[in-house]
């Protein structure tokens, strides 16, 4: 099921709001990460950034066969070998991948998705104890330059409130601020 309101912009615009790295450095994603899983990988602008410390496989998913072929043909061209990037219907027919099986799973700009508890629930299925969930959103702030629709485009407060419904933890030292247009978001799984 495609994400509502997900007009991808063209790259180089996509490319500008990020820097890969330190966005995933701010969230806490370092090196000593073993498995990824990227939900909606798009033009892989966090896919290659996981893939270089990530000390296993990175696995991205997007609906969109065309993404997925940019994925693949990005990584061959920087020769990196440890991305698994599959067409695949996530929220339809869930990741695919294995109980507890993920040290880390991304949702970036996707939480605005008509089922976003049901992602959060497959993301915490196929967390190891103590894995974590990052999200990045758009702030909602109708002034910036992409974005879903104001009506559809969480906050951070309801985020929160999707993750203890699907299971996770949350303290609010995870809050960040992730200039310029976006907020980002860690979870934990239980142990138990």
């Amino acid at each position: 099921m495609k994400v509502r309101d997900s007009g991808m912009p063209d790259e180089e615009m996509w490319t500008g709001f990020f820097d890969p790295s330190r966005v995933l450095e701010v969230l806490g994603l370092c090196r000593g990460v073993q498995d990824v899983v990227e939900f909606g990988c798009g033009y892989g602008t966090f896919t290659l950034a996981a893939a270089g410390i990530a000390s296993g496989t990175v696995h991205a998913l997007d609906i969109e066969s065309e993404m997925v072929d940019v994925v693949r043909r990005k990584c061959a061209e920087a020769g990196i070998t440890n991305v698994r990037a599959l067409v695949r219907d996530f929220v339809a027919d869930g990741t695919g991948l294995n109980d507890n099986s993920m040290d880390a799973a991304l949702l970036f700009n996707i939480l605005h998705h008509e089922e976003p508890i049901a992602m959060m629930k497959e993301a915490i299925r196929i967390l190891k104890p103590n894995g974590m969930l990052a999200v990045i959103h758009w702030n909602y702030d109708p002034t910036t330059p992409r974005g879903p629709a104001m009506e559809i485009r969480p906050r951070p407060e309801q985020c929160i409130v999707w993750g203890h419904e699907a299971g996770f933890c949350f303290s609010d030292h995870n809050h960040y601020n992730l200039p310029p247009y976006h907020y980002g978001l860690t979870f934990r799984k239980p142990f138990n």
